[in-house]
């Protein structure tokens, strides 16, 4: 794990198929393709939705958080360790994820892509 812009940051190969994974990116780009089991709140609804996330997260477990690229992902990053909890930026964000080979299912569990 390294420290980019004060952020904490953890690359797509570090993570393991049972890191708790959460997604920031609009309904579109979730529905055309994510990784599967991740939890889904866009950066726009994530204030409101913020309890969503506390409910789902392992307790006292890291939440790694993706995007498209890293952008989005690092501003929640940032506000959730504000918040005082385990939260690490997923550097590069789902373009490197499928860039690695990982899995992308779409909206309906099928092979999805990333937008």
């Amino acid at each position: 794990m390294h420290f980019g812009s004060g952020v904490p940051t953890v690359g797509v190969d570090a993570l393991s198929s049972d890191d708790f994974l959460l997604d920031v990116r609009e309904h579109d780009e979730w529905a055309a393709g994510h990784a599967e089991g991740a939890l889904h709140i866009p950066m726009s609804d994530f204030v409101a939705r913020f309890g969503e996330l506390t409910e789902k997260a392992p307790d006292g477990g890291r939440i790694n958080v993706i995007c498209r690229s890293g952008g989005r992902s690092a501003q929640v990053t940032t506000y959730l360790v504000q918040q005082g909890l385990d939260a690490v930026n997923v550097d590069g964000g789902m373009q490197v994820w499928e860039a690695a080979g990982r899995p992308v299912v779409d909206g309906n569990g099928a092979p999805g892509a990333v937008i």
